[in-house]
């Protein structure tokens, strides 16, 4: 059910795209009394008239009828959550193999420099570890996900148990809640049968619209049969939610070995969210179950959707950094469908669980003093002579870059600084993968004549370091109030890059963090433009950096302007895939994102 009126003032405004779908209108409607069997101004939009270019609304619409299902009362919530679907069995597919990636992870390691003279001490060194994920197969991520129609096929990637989180709140009604349908019937038609999904939907209190279900053909058409019949109203009362989805998950009979939770909201919590102390920041962890909170492998991954002006940025950063997710900014919410397709392509190509790096020193004279992991937890040894960072789970082709200070000593040889490795589990087939990386080797000559070049990969990451650590610094003058030194801290901060090494050489990375950063000026013009998207955007974009992965950010970057992106090809295909279904996106804008994606060469 949607508003007529708001539909009819698109079209007197001259848009002949219907608000809903993007579809160009074939007839153009007209707004006229309401018969009054219609309450409240409401219509059941037409669906003969979807294009057949958006099928994702069309496969909203092919529910069953109700000879077909049955459906459950929505008061008949059990006391548990135990009533899962079992997983999908080997000898239920033709075919069917179990199989690894054909590839394991990478360890590269680049010293700050080659060389070093011997008598040269050094207390602050550099090296960077480098690392990437294997690959996806080929068949792994397609425009339509292995399913059970597909003849001959075989299960080349990890299944994954999905729980959606939906804001329902009267701020959803409308179009924002359309194409939050929309955006999940493209979820839905991208979980293969091995995947399990349950949907939670929430306003002034939760609940579970289905069981964790295969997405097997019975199992999408009962999912969009749910989803179809949402209707929105009432406050937002975001720790039930995420109470009721943590009780899905640890409610579970079965486990599928990849597991992640998607939470959309449009506005604040108006029912957890308390201050322990008069005049203090918000308890945001009070929205959080403890579930996650104790979770120090983060093995259940939160990622968090903030949709339009009105969210509360603050409090759903919070709640994805506790769990180990990212948290994205909607800015315009035609685009929520591009947002969620991004996010799914990384969850079904997930290759690497509970990945450790451990590097060990082995000159006697050299120490370990920091480890820069971002929001990954980091170990240094009390003698300095070891260390590790917990990196978890990584998606198909997916890359991580940890920064190393080491001592020196002086020496008259050779000096071998560290040896790096790291385990992980595959998560197919839940082997456990040990992978040795090349032994840090710095040279030593006896005197330097010639001024030996900084490696560019080390000062790459050390702008990237700095430019996240100045965003956070000026978020903190923006929250006090002090938009003129927020500005001017990220402009002290483009001013180093441009003289760094990196930039000077041309580095696209370190271009590219430039106009972040100038992006981010802009926003923090005013308090109400800080307020509406600077914080948002901020956040979003630190979330990206300190966990390296890919978040959505709409912004007004020029098209032209030079942009990375932390995507991966599986994560890049699944949206082109979307914008493809979309007519929006045939002339209108396109989804833009965070911007650092690693260069092809090293």
């Amino acid at each position: 059910m949607f508003h007529f009126h708001c539909i009819s003032s698109n079209v007197k405004h001259g848009n002949y795209f219907c608000p809903v779908c993007r579809a160009k209108w074939r007839e153009i409607p007209f707004n006229r009394s309401l018969s009054s069997n219609i309450p409240h101004g409401r219509i059941r939009v037409n669906r003969a008239r979807l294009t057949q270019q958006d099928s994702n609304m069309a496969l909203l619409h092919q529910v069953p009828n109700r000879h077909q299902l049955v459906r459950r009362p929505l008061s008949s919530e059990p006391a548990e959550f135990n009533d899962d679907e079992p997983l999908e069995q080997p000898e239920d597919f033709d075919n069917f193999n179990v199989q690894s990636t054909a590839k394991t992870a990478e360890i590269s390691t680049y010293p700050e420099f080659s060389a070093i003279p011997q008598s040269s001490p050094k207390d602050e060194f550099a090296v960077l570890i480098h690392l990437k994920a294997p690959s996806a197969n080929s068949d792994q991520v397609s425009g339509r996900l292995v399913n059970e129609s597909s003849a001959g096929s075989s299960r080349s990637r990890a299944p994954v148990d999905l729980v959606t989180v939906l804001d329902v709140s009267g701020s959803m009604a409308g179009t924002k809640l359309a194409l939050v349908k929309r955006a999940m019937g493209f979820v839905v038609q991208h979980l293969g049968p091995c995947d399990r999904l349950s949907v939670i939907a929430f306003s002034s209190s939760a609940r579970r619209l289905f069981h964790l279900q295969r997405m097997s053909n019975y199992g999408r058409q009962q999912a969009l049969q749910a989803i179809n019949s949402l209707g929105a109203g009432g406050g937002t009362n975001i720790a039930d939610a995420l109470k009721k989805a943590m009780k899905v998950i640890e409610n579970r009979s079965y486990k599928n070995s990849v597991c992640s939770i998607i939470l959309l909201s449009d506005g604040q919590d108006t029912y957890s969210v308390v201050s322990s102390v008069q005049g203090t920041s918000p308890d945001y962890k009070s929205l959080v179950p403890s579930s996650i909170l104790n979770d120090e492998l983060r093995m259940v991954p939160l990622h968090a959707f903030g949709l339009g002006a009105d969210h509360d940025s603050d409090s759903l950063h919070s709640i994805a950094e506790a769990s180990g997710g990212t948290f994205s900014f909607i800015e315009d919410e035609g685009v929520m469908q591009d947002a969620f397709a991004q996010c799914i392509g990384g969850l079904l190509s997930t290759v690497v669980q509970e990945m450790r790096v451990s590097m060990e020193c082995v000159h006697p004279g050299v120490q370990l003093c920091s480890i820069k992991s971002g929001s990954y937890p980091s170990k240094v040894a009390r003698d300095g002579r070891n260390g590790s960072v917990d990196i978890g789970h990584m998606y198909a082709d997916e890359e991580r870059d940890i920064l190393l200070s080491v001592t020196i000593p002086q020496s008259g040889e050779q000096t071998t600084a560290l040896k790096v490795s790291c385990a992980y589990k595959d998560p197919v087939t839940s082997e456990t993968i040990k992978i040795q990386g090349d032994e840090v080797k710095i040279n030593r000559p006896a005197t330097s004549t010639i001024s030996e070049p900084l490696c560019i990969e080390v000062d790459r990451e050390r702008n990237r370091i700095q430019a996240a650590d100045s965003i956070e610094s000026a978020r903190a003058a923006a929250e006090r109030g002090a938009l003129s030194e927020a500005v001017a801290i990220l402009g002290d901060c483009r001013r180093t890059l441009s003289q760094s090494f990196a930039s000077q050489s041309g580095d696209r990375l370190s271009l590219a963090l430039d106009a972040e950063l100038r992006e981010m000026q802009e926003r923090m013009a005013n308090r109400r433009l800080y307020e509406s998207s600077g914080r948002a955007y901020m956040l979003s974009g630190l979330s990206s950096h300190s966990w390296q992965k890919a978040t959505t950010r709409g912004d007004s970057t020029d098209s032209s302007t030079i942009v990375y992106s932390y995507q991966t090809p599986s994560m890049v295909q699944m949206l082109q895939h979307s914008q493809s279904l979309s007519p929006s996106h045939q002339g209108g804008q396109r989804l833009r994102f965070r911007s650092t994606e690693k260069p092809t060469a090293r």
